[in-house]
């Protein structure tokens, strides 16, 4: 398969399944303007490949994705064009990933934080290694969560659990994870990825036309439910990038 993203995200293809690893593994795989933009594209070069089945998302190394780099934050303090280009690039992700109309399955492998935990979440089985953990840091950092859990989460569990991670940016454990609905299954550590693998080879055996249009069935609620908040919410964001408590946050992040 060509790889127009290589090297910061790298494709395999497995038979019909195609794995996907973010590769910034010396930033945690933390969210910079390439890796960000070869997110928003990645989803519909994948729909275009007539052999491919299933996909299966992890990241390099320790973590899965931890988020947005803070020296990006500080660019986009005063680099309004690119910090509205950054936005929609996380409206497109939520988007194509929502209609992407294959199976996804996210082996969590550690830290999936801010846009990574709702990469996570927007695929469609979600197996997080016991060391992995969820989180939404927007808020203790100044900033809106609208590329975080604000639009997503409350589709998932009770918007009081909600509202007590996304205020403080509190960690999601494993375990937790798959309590509250935001995953499937807590796998060791160093079986995570052949558990996700084997669990996407099933999903491509099964009959193509009836998994797209059932996974299709059943995002829609997804679409319609996340349309106007998100909206708001990527406005909300774009303007909290110019508040002074989010300058402090990330001044104080950079001086420690």
């Amino acid at each position: 398969m060509e790889n127009p993203f290589s090297p910061i995200v790298l494709l395999e293809e497995q038979g019909p399944v195609c794995l996907v690893t973010l590769n910034r593994p010396e930033a945690l795989n933390a969210s910079n303007p390439a890796l960000h933009r070869a997110m928003a594209r990645l989803w519909r070069h994948l729909a275009e490949q007539p052999d491919l089945r299933a996909v299966v998302i992890t990241g390099a190394g320790r973590a899965f994705c931890a988020g947005g780099d803070m020296d990006l934050f500080k660019a986009l303090q005063s680099d309004s064009a690119t910090r509205q280009l950054l936005l929609d690039e996380a409206a497109q992700v939520i988007s194509e990933m929502a209609h992407f109309p294959l199976p996804v399955v996210a082996a969590v492998n550690g830290a999936a934080v801010g846009l990574g935990a709702n990469v996570a979440l927007l695929s469609d089985i979600v197996f997080m290694a016991r060391s992995a953990y969820l989180c939404d840091p927007h808020v203790p950092v100044g900033l809106t969560a609208a590329d975080g859990g604000a639009p997503l989460w409350p589709l998932f569990t009770s918007p009081l659990k909600v509202k007590e991670y996304l205020f403080t940016g509190a960690r999601i454990a494993a375990e937790e994870a798959v309590t509250i609905g935001f995953a499937n299954r807590v796998v060791a550590d160093d079986e995570l990825l052949g558990a996700a693998l084997d669990f996407a080879a099933r999903l491509a055996e099964q009959p193509p036309h009836a998994l797209r249009t059932t996974k299709r069935a059943v995002n829609i609620h997804l679409t319609r439910a996340i349309a106007g908040v998100l909206e708001y919410a990527l406005s909300a964001e774009y303007q909290s990038f110019d508040t002074p408590e989010h300058h402090a946050a990330v001044a104080k992040f950079l001086q420690s």
